[in-house]
């Protein structure tokens, strides 16, 4: 069900049976199928595509021309780089049917994914994780992570507010926009305060 507070450009097809949340806009040329779900306030940029049984949360962004293909979950509060790419089938090929092995890929409440990123099916990509415009992801990204290049690494940690975050000695440190605290513990990143 399309929420009456939903806008639908009228050059964009929603199928029947979709679900787009209130306040949530879909802007030129966007293919939503039957069965995907997108939550409120998101934001679908032109030539955006999502495949059947996509689940898209709250206040999620889609920048231009990116597919969402069957297979991925994005939590609330992600972004969408333009022209990033998803996968969703670990060895496909043309003449072989492996539309039922379709690999799962979450990214996590908060995460940035950058320009024209690949994301390999079947990884998770942390919470506030930030993946840099044109990394190739292969692997699992840890909340918090900033990873770049190809194939990704990760080269540093990231706030919420999307600062990268400096530890001292003590293993600690704060977001210089928010203000917020972090602390580093066992390669993992928590917020504290």
């Amino acid at each position: 069900m399309v929420h009456k507070k939903a806008y639908i450009h009228e050059s964009s097809y929603v199928d029947e049976g979709a679900a787009i949340g209130s306040g949530t806009k879909v802007w030129h040329f966007c293919h939503i199928m039957g069965k995907a779900q997108i939550g409120s306030n998101c934001t679908l940029g032109q030539n955006v595509f999502v495949g059947d049984h996509v689940e898209i949360g709250d206040r999620v962004k889609i920048q231009n021309n990116v597919s969402v293909y069957q297979g991925v979950i994005c939590e609330d509060e992600v972004f969408l780089g333009p022209s990033m790419v998803f996968t969703n089938i670990i060895n496909p090929r043309s003449g072989v049917d492996r539309s039922s092995e379709y690999t799962e890929t979450r990214v996590k409440k908060g995460a940035t994914i950058g320009a024209n990123v690949t994301i390999v099916c079947g990884n998770t990509i942390g919470s506030y994780a930030f993946i840099g415009a044109g990394a190739v992801v292969t692997k699992d990204v840890p909340d918090y992570a900033l990873a770049v290049g190809n194939p990704a690494r990760q080269i540093g940690w990231m706030s919420r507010h999307g600062h990268r975050l400096e530890f001292d000695e003590k293993n600690r440190a704060t977001c210089p926009k928010s203000g917020e605290k972090y602390r580093l513990k066992d390669g993992e990143v928590e917020l504290i305060s």
